[in-house]
């Protein structure tokens, strides 16, 4: 039996709808930026694993530093108990994250760093006299993880229909979207700057915090907006004493030209979350930093004012010490310069690509590469899965937005397999047209 019919008889799979779904890549191996199926077959992993591998797979430097560590220390609890891995990787995070930032909370993955910078926010203000500042405010279209709170935040409309009555009410600010470059981009801000004063003006004494993804909009369809929208957004909420949550899971470590996307706008947040590429996609890992001013609202000689939230594998050695490796790999291999490098190349190979029928409009930022298709609806859709299917065929794997087609390839990636991969998807798109 082959190993995709013994997975459709056993698995559930995430984002998959089993009964329309076709089988699911029998991935057996993985290099570089290269994924190897079961029939000998390379693939181009023009994605990074869901936007994971930051660096590419299997990183020698990397699955030494998992081994190493496996075999001095494997797991510890992180209540009570600490290990220089974890300390380390905090220290090395502070220093490379904007400025304020100097405590770091440690989870298992993006859902649960948006839950932990929620619960932060809510208590922070109820412990400094504030018991009712409970509401968020959140731009549209945005998405934060698939927990009750991170569904909360998110914009409910393709992800949490069913468990609408777990959620809390969250008013959602409308964003000026971009195309091209959004570090150059001009846009109207001023009808969701509007929108944003008329919330503060009936919810701001309630406010808890704002959560952001800075700059790109990631699962909402790869929306680009300008820094200053964000800087200005920040501005407005913090002059009515809410928080600021800078949603980095998606976009740190490099991803958008900057090591945290929010230094495009000169954001410093109150609270960071971060994740995937933390670890170079080897291993599961999260951390939120918050302020001091922050973590001293938690502390007293009541336990019940510390910030009761914790997992299994808080910290876990193995992974710390794969995102130190990680880090210094980035470093040492120069991964911001070869982001620069993707993102000229998307600058001069998208915009023709706006000429091809059906085309809306491209986009890009550093590592990621934007095309999206006019409309919206199931033609555009269905669309998008061709090339998706065209693409794979040639030995590229994308995972389309809906009508929006894009890569994300690892940051040490081949800048020759990159263009290969585009002129792939070109193709298909002028196929299905």
């Amino acid at each position: 039996m082959s190993l995709t019919d013994r997975d459709r008889a056993v698995v559930w799979h995430p984002f998959t709808q089993a009964a329309t779904a076709q089988p699911p890549l029998p991935v057996v191996g993985a290099q570089g930026s290269w994924l190897y199926l079961a029939d000998g077959t390379r693939v181009f992993d023009a994605i990074s694993s869901w936007w994971t591998c930051l660096i590419g797979h299997s990183h020698p430097r990397l699955v030494a530093a998992i081994a190493e560590q496996a075999a001095r220390l494997d797991h510890v609890l992180f209540a009570g108990c600490t290990h220089p891995g974890a300390v380390e990787l905090a220290e090395q995070l502070v220093a490379r994250a904007p400025a304020g930032l100097k405590r770091v909370f440690y989870s298992d993955d993006g859902s649960t760093a948006v839950e932990v910078a929620l619960k932060m926010a809510v208590q922070y203000h109820a412990q400094n006299g504030q018991p009712q500042r409970t509401r968020f405010l959140a731009l549209e279209a945005g998405y934060h993880g698939d927990t009750i709170g991170a569904m909360s935040v998110g914009d409910p409309a393709d992800f949490a229909g069913p468990f609408a009555p777990l959620l809390w009410p969250v008013a959602r600010v409308p964003v000026p979207v971009v195309d091209g470059d959004p570090l150059l981009a001009d846009a109207d801000m001023a009808p969701a700057l509007t929108e944003l004063d008329r919330l503060l003006a009936t919810q701001g004494d309630t406010l808890a915090a704002i959560i952001v993804e800075p700059i790109v909009q990631g699962a909402g369809g790869m929306r680009f907006h300008p820094p200053a929208f964000l800087r200005a957004v920040a501005e407005r909420v913090r002059a009515r004493g809410g928080l600021v949550i800078a949603d980095e899971v998606m976009t740190g470590f490099g991803r958008t030209g900057a090591l945290f996307a929010s230094t495009h706008a000169r954001l410093e947040p109150d609270i960071l979350c971060l994740a995937k590429g933390l670890t170079g996609g080897m291993l599961p890992l999260a951390a939120t930093l918050a302020t001091e001013t922050i973590f001293a609202a938690f502390l007293g000689p009541d336990a019940r004012r510390a910030l009761l939230h914790g997992h299994s594998f808080t910290a876990n050695p193995i992974a710390c010490a794969v995102a130190l490796a990680s880090l210094r790999v980035a470093e040492d291999e120069h991964l911001l310069e070869k982001t620069a490098e993707l993102h000229r190349f998307y600058r001069d190979f998208l915009p023709p690509l706006s000429g091809l029928p059906g085309v809306r409009a491209v986009r890009w930022l550093g590592g990621i590469g934007v095309v999206e298709l006019h409309g919206g609806g199931y033609h555009d859709a269905l669309r998008s899965q061709q090339v998706r299917d065209h693409c794979l065929q040639h030995g590229v794997l994308i995972r389309p937005l809906g009508p929006v087609l894009y890569t994300m390839p690892p940051l040490g990636s081949d800048l020759a397999d990159v263009a290969r991969a585009w002129d792939i998807i070109a193709t298909g798109l002028a196929g299905a047209a």
